[in-house]
């Protein structure tokens, strides 16, 4: 069993803590879809300033031993220490793989999967434990959803896992049926966040109630229409920032831990200088506005 002590309280805002004691980056440097330009881009992004890195193992749109090639690079050079970098992974079930390669054996039982893939994980990554595991979405039956979470929770009574969280979760009653079946409540739940979704608002405020970090990704590309309204345009001009940065401020003000998947030096660090200023209370207001608007429940 790894002995992890949870991280004490901090006043770092480019940090908040979980439920379960965790500090996590409110700006998570997304691997997906980075294939042979994994391991430059992860060890790039964490040398830039980002504490944490996102992936799956799941080879269909992650090279999860990439990123074990960057944390590997960042830890023998001294450029970080582990307990400063926020590592997370997923569990993907079946129906998300690549059928030609699938990195457990889809003829075992759901528990042996999840331990199958989670061993994969660790040796793929090269890190004794992960700072968070998801569950890459939930299963069409709620029992299979629960039998898993439950090999989940087998790894964090272990200590080989900080903290549970699931992945494209986008009715609330399953969230709920998930929290009040687990013994180990996700401390995190990711989502697109976009407006076909309503920006999840119901699931969000569900979250807040119960101490959830809700995750966002997919935050830039389906939000052309928001990034280019003239509020925020307006207030990029006011802060002297991009609308993506304003954008990504409104978001972690609200208490959104943004996935962030840049591939150059100047976006991670116009990305990262999001820190260096503050939006109003009332500029806030003014973008919960406008997503309210821009969501497909809102124009009904």
């Amino acid at each position: 069993m790894v002995a992890i002590a949870p991280d004490k309280e901090i006043s770092d805002e480019r940090r908040i803590v979980s439920a379960f004691g965790v500090a996590m980056p409110r700006l998570l440097y997304g691997s997906a879809w980075k294939k042979e330009r994994t391991a430059e881009l992860v060890e790039l992004a964490l040398r830039s300033g980002f504490m944490g890195v996102d992936t799956a193992c799941q080879p269909r749109h992650y090279h999860e031993a990439g990123v074990g090639e960057a944390l590997s690079a960042v830890f023998s050079k001294g450029a970080a220490a582990r307990s400063e970098i926020y590592v997370q992974t997923k569990f993907t079930p079946f129906a998300g793989q690549d059928p030609s390669n699938v990195p457990y054996d889809p003829r075992a039982s759901l528990t042996q999967q999840v331990l199958q893939s989670f061993k994969a994980s660790l040796r793929n990554l090269r890190i004794a434990y992960v700072d968070g595991l998801v569950l890459h979405s939930p299963y069409p039956d709620d029992k299979d959803t629960f039998e898993v979470w439950r090999a989940m929770e087998s790894l964090y009574d272990q200590g080989l896992v900080r903290q549970l969280g699931v992945s494209n979760c986008y009715e609330l009653t399953r969230l709920q049926a998930l929290c009040q079946t687990a013994r180990i409540r996700p401390a995190t739940i990711q989502n697109r966040f976009h407006a076909k979704s309503g920006y999840d608002r119901e699931i969000r405020a569900f979250c807040d109630e119960g101490g959830i970090i809700y995750q966002g990704f997919w935050t830039l590309t389906a939000n052309a229409e928001i990034l280019g309204s003239p509020e925020i345009v307006d207030l990029a001009a006011e802060n002297g920032r991009s609308p993506a940065q304003v954008f990504f401020r409104y978001l972690t003000q609200r208490g959104i831990v943004c996935l962030i998947g840049a591939s150059s030096t100047t976006h991670m660090a116009q990305d990262l200088s999001i820190f260096e200023f503050r939006l109003s209370p009332a500029a806030c207001e003014t973008l919960d506005a406008l997503l309210f608007r821009s969501a497909p429940q809102a124009q009904e």
